[in-house]
């Protein structure tokens, strides 16, 4: 949409990467150009992305009076060795440091992410990084487990065997953990993987659960309009030879785009809708797609891990574990 001939926006997210390594400067001219370019106020969240450890006084005073009224950062874990292993450069203390320095300036909408199912890790090591985490009352909370990637430093470590994952059942418990005790402490289960205390969802990320456009700026950032989406060349040096005049999604390194079609949308719906606390609307599927989707459906229906209520497709607490064999079975080819 378009408000006195610029774009106008709901929320803005700097990061996808690490933008507090910017610095001040940097990040002032940033922000500035995004509100000299956009209708700015229209936008309800201000969200950027921090390293815990550059958070200093200056940065945290200057996010203060920015216009930034979210911050999310990567704590990962308060155990300084598993850190260590993850090769972050922050500590444990930076966090808790990086927490008090920003609400010391007005910032009051803060969420870190936490990482479970270390090699070796204990249920009770995981319970005190959920300790360590409350203590901080972060305004919202996301937890994933960590996942061996194809490719990567950690995934071939497991493949020599120098690590070992750790089973299903303790990975099992450790979410439980997870969900009981950020429960009890009055956070909402509002998506699979993120938490939050009344009226702090993520307002950025449930915009992509629903389908809303969004533009992304950058070297390999994503853009959706509702009926295309594309992706712009990830080489940075290509990129920034590309013209002010033209999208920088070509043929180039690592971009490209592709349209939306029905079977597109309907499939988007089931794997980002789905993982929400709030599912499924059947009556916004096309009938072909709602009769679909009700079929194979049926068996996970009958073994308790899908429900329907009040015309709305969700998960149930059990089927949250087997929610991507569910997603396969519900995507249409």
């Amino acid at each position: 949409m378009t408000h006195s001939g610029r774009e106008h926006f709901t929320t803005v997210y700097i990061g996808g990467g690490t933008p507090s390594t910017l610095g001040v400067p940097l990040l002032d001219k940033l922000v500035k150009g995004i509100q000299d370019s956009t209708d700015a106020s229209h936008v309800r969240e201000w969200t950027i992305e921090c390293n815990p450890d550059d958070i200093t006084p200056t940065l945290a005073e200057w996010i203060g009076r920015s216009p930034i009224n979210r911050v999310s950062m990567g704590a990962q874990t308060f155990s300084d060795e598993r850190l260590r292993w993850v090769c972050r450069r922050h500590t444990s203390r930076q966090v808790t440091d990086a927490v008090r320095m920003l609400r010391s300036h007005g910032v009051e909408n803060i969420s870190i992410d936490l990482m479970f199912g270390f090699p070796s890790e204990t249920l009770d090591e995981w319970k005190r990084d959920i300790d360590e985490a409350l203590s901080l009352r972060p305004e919202h909370i996301s937890a994933y487990s960590l996942m061996y990637e194809e490719g990567t430093p950690l995934y071939r470590m497991l493949e020599e065997g120098w690590v070992t994952e750790i089973d299903e059942e303790l990975s099992r418990k450790m979410y439980d953990t997870l969900v009981a005790r950020l429960t009890a402490e009055g956070y909402q289960h509002y998506e699979i993987s993120n938490f939050c205390l009344p009226s702090r969802r993520s307002v950025h990320n449930s915009s992509y659960w629903r389908q809303v456009p969004y533009l992304g700026l950058g070297a390999a950032a994503h853009s959706y309009d509702g009926s295309r989406r594309w992706w712009n060349i990830c080489d940075i040096d290509e990129y920034l030879s590309v013209t002010h005049d033209v999208i920088p999604c070509g043929d180039g390194i690592g971009g490209g785009s592709e349209a939306i079609d029905d079977t597109t949308r309907y499939n988007d719906i089931i794997t980002t809708a789905l993982r929400t606390s709030e599912g499924i609307r059947l009556d916004d599927l096309l009938p072909s797609h709602r009769e679909y989707l009700l079929s194979q459906s049926a068996r996970h229906i009958d073994s308790g891990t899908l429900v329907v209520e009040s015309g709305i497709l969700h998960l149930t607490a059990s089927g949250i574990y087997v929610s991507d064999d569910i997603m396969s079975d519900l995507i249409l080819i």
